[in-house]
């Protein structure tokens, strides 16, 4: 939409600063960013641009040149790819994890593989699921064992072939599904340039490996069936190859560095692409193999060896998770026992809730498509590793809402003491009329501070894990549901299948939520300011675990910002960038970018920064104290950041410096970053409790934003 050259009357305008802001993950429109009624678009496109207020407008009450940068659609985009996100959450949110690694040496190498490693069961148990769905379902039970309900017992006039025949056709499938994934983790265009990070080498080998492996999962799938009939030299040596392609990946991921390291990226590189060749040619060996195999097949209810592949796909999947659990835990017990909010702890975390989610979406896929198909009538149910998927997934939820709702009264007193002393410290003399304003601040206070118990929350989920894994060793011992149960509760079948349809019940509920939620989040502004910063803050960071996670909108936002900022610095005397919350973030990291001739024009403003607060504590080892140092370093400590008591997100980046703190170092000026906003200002003249909203029309909001540009001027000469 810009060619470039800035309209005439940014060319004249040499001697003003603008004032660049950045919203968080609102998605604000750039109307209500400027707070001006008439915005025209300067610079980019329509996924993500800059803004500035027409004619007389253009400039703010200080007399600065107004500007925003509007990048809401860029993780979301169309109503389309929106919805994809919820198909691909799971590995959003294994991709995410591996940026949630501690910072020492050991503890986050080791995080990062079993991070990749469970990344990339994730795709096995992708495919699997889809293999249970077209091999075991379609091809032999609706066409063989037990015929479903018409018209699937007819399945595309394929009942009347020979059974190899029918699983090599529909085989096709879950190949198909692998291409629909590679299709929705496609990258977008994004502007010339470096990338924020390059990680794209890196997502083509990842591509490589796990293609790979979803193939040799579907040969292996199709192979123990066959070897299930009797051995031949063919299925002898077929079965060894793909298992070695397996080992083969699995190694790949598992050597810590091997993937990330400069002198092995072309070895890598190329010892990926050429096991993928060989996958994809020994899948088209396999397939022809079984399909003019004559030999008869043996009888049972369900494909043989399905199980099995799903049960070692679960059990790997569980196994890795505990260990990355303990891992963690075991670096938060010795190094941050007293920390709120520990460091590193996120990975454990989110992979568990990344892991239970795939899970459970496996397990449910093929439990509501035999439902549908009538796959699974008289025979006991789905595959015994899928009704325990469902019902650890069913207990993990439940035992986490009621360790949430323990949480939440619990800390409930303690959290409304430390707000009470907060708030009384700040309305020592309340008037009768304000006391109903003191009890709602004091209440917003209160609900802020429960970011403060996150940590003992995410631990005790975190080890939620061990039910996953006790459920994955039953299913060794082939043991339902069912026969546990009765054994040792004495009660019916008909209880567990009713847990069952619970938890499938569940599962199918939480799925459509997803999908609503992705329609109201790209549709209606309220609901994308409350749901969509999973969407936003999923896909900031970029690739480097899962290769199909949706792609990160940060390669394209911040060098976007830095050229911007650039831009802007030939044209005007200074640019103040003011970033409301994970606006904050990203010009950030868009200072670091900027050359040195830059740097001495820049003051940074930031406002509900999660900077310290998530970011820091959430990914140690990418956005810790040294690199915000390094940040209020780059622009010269010409840096403020406000904060309040009542924001649940943002806070204070390098100390607090609440009334009755000791002051700061003099020497050390990232003491003087942070200012406490009071909020309410006045309990009676000042607007509601203002939280994490922006407020750029705050007074106190316009003297930082004076004193700032006051600071640019004194480095320009006056």
């Amino acid at each position: 939409m810009d060619d470039g050259s800035p309209p005439h009357r940014e060319r004249a305008g040499r001697h003003d600063i603008v004032e660049l802001r950045v919203h968080g993950v609102s998605g604000a429109r750039p109307e209500k960013i400027l707070g001006r009624a008439h915005v025209t678009q300067v610079a980019g496109d329509r996924s993500g641009g800059f803004h500035r207020p027409v004619g007389s407008d253009a400039t703010g009450p200080d007399g600065l040149t107004l500007e925003a940068y509007r990048w809401g659609d860029l993780p979301s985009g169309t109503v389309a790819r929106t919805l994809s996100l919820v198909f691909l959450l799971p590995f959003m949110l294994s991709n995410v994890a591996v940026w949630m690694r501690p910072t020492g040496r050991r503890s986050g190498a080791g995080v990062t593989v079993l991070c990749r490693l469970l990344a990339l069961n994730l795709t096995v148990l992708y495919v699997a699921s889809s293999a249970g769905v077209a091999l075991d379902l379609l091809a032999w039970r609706c066409l063989g064992a037990a015929p479903c309900r018409a018209p699937f017992d007819t399945v595309a006039g394929l009942d009347g072939r020979q059974v190899g025949t029918r699983l090599a056709l529909l085989a096709l499938l879950p190949i198909a599904a692998v291409a629909f994934l590679r299709l929705l983790g496609t990258r977008r265009p994004r502007p010339a340039g470096n990338p924020l990070w390059a990680v794209e080498p890196l997502v083509g080998r990842l591509r490589a490996i796990h293609v790979a492996a979803a193939f040799a999962v579907l040969d292996l799938t199709l192979l123990s069936a066959r070897a299930a009939g009797g051995q031949t030299a063919s299925t002898t040596v077929l079965l060894a190859l793909n298992a070695a392609v397996l080992l083969v990946c699995s190694g790949l991921l598992a050597i810590p560095g091997l993937l990330d390291r400069a002198a092995a990226k072309r070895m890598v590189t190329r010892a990926a692409s050429t096991v993928g060749a060989v996958a994809v040619g020994l899948s088209a060996a396999t397939l022809l193999a079984v399909a003019r195999d004559q030999r008869a097949w043996p009888t049972s209810d369900g494909l043989p060896g399905y199980a099995a592949v799903a049960n070692w796909a679960l059990l790997g999947q569980m196994t890795l998770l505990v260990a990355l659990s303990g891992l963690v835990l075991w670096r938060h017990g010795r190094a941050e026992r007293n920390n709120a909010l520990p460091r590193g702890l996120g990975a454990a975390v989110v992979a568990a809730i990344g892991v239970g989610l795939a899970g459970a979406f496996a397990a449910d896929l093929v439990y509501q498509s035999g439902d549908l198909l009538g796959g699974y009538r008289g025979d006991g149910g789905p595959p015994v590793p899928y009704q325990w998927a469902i019902l650890s997934f069913f207990l993990h939820a439940t035992a986490g809402v009621a360790l949430c709702g323990a949480l939440t009264l619990l800390s409930r007193r303690r959290r409304w003491r430390a707000a009470a002393a907060i708030t009384d410290r700040d309305f020592p003399t309340v008037t009768p009329a304000a006391a109903g304003r003191l009890r709602q601040a004091t209440e917003a206070v209160a609900r802020a501070r429960f970011a403060e118990w996150l940590g003992l929350l995410a631990v005790t989920y975190a080890a939620l894990a061990v039910i996953g894994l006790a459920s994955n060793l039953l299913r060794l011992f082939d043991l339902a549901p069912a026969q546990l149960v009765r054994r040792l509760f004495g009660l019916p079948a008909g209880a567990v299948d009713m847990g069952l349809a619970m938890g499938s019940t569940l599962v199918a509920v939480v799925v459509l939520a997803l999908l609503l939620g992705g329609v109201f989040a790209y549709r209606t502004a309220w609901f994308r300011r409350h749901v969509g910063i999973l969407w936003d803050l999923g896909t900031f960071w970029p690739r480097a675990a899962h290769p199909f996670a949706p792609p990160s909108y940060a390669d394209r936002a911040v060098p976007e910002l830095a050229d911007r900022i650039t831009q802007l610095t030939e044209r005007h005397r200074g640019v103040l960038l003011c970033g409301h919350s994970h606006g904050s973030v990203l010009l950030a990291l868009a200072v670091l970018r900027l050359p040195p001739r830059v740097r001495q024009r820049v003051a940074l403003l930031t406002y509900g920064s999660p900077l310290d607060r998530l970011y820091a504590r959430l990914f140690p080892a990418y956005l810790n104290e040294k690199v915000l140092r390094m940040v209020g370093e780059r622009v010269g400590w010409r840096w403020l950041n406000l904060w309040r008591d009542t924001d649940p997100v943002g806070g204070w980046i390098f100390a607090p410096n609440r009334p009755g703190d000791p002051p700061p170092d003099p020497s050390d000026p990232a003491g003087r970053v942070d200012r406490r906003l009071r909020d309410p200002g006045d309990l009676l003249a000042s607007p509601a409790v203002q939280g994490h909203h922006p407020g750029e029309s705050d007074p106190r909001f316009r003297a930082a934003v004076r004193e700032l540009a006051g600071r640019l001027l004194d480095t320009d000469g006056g």
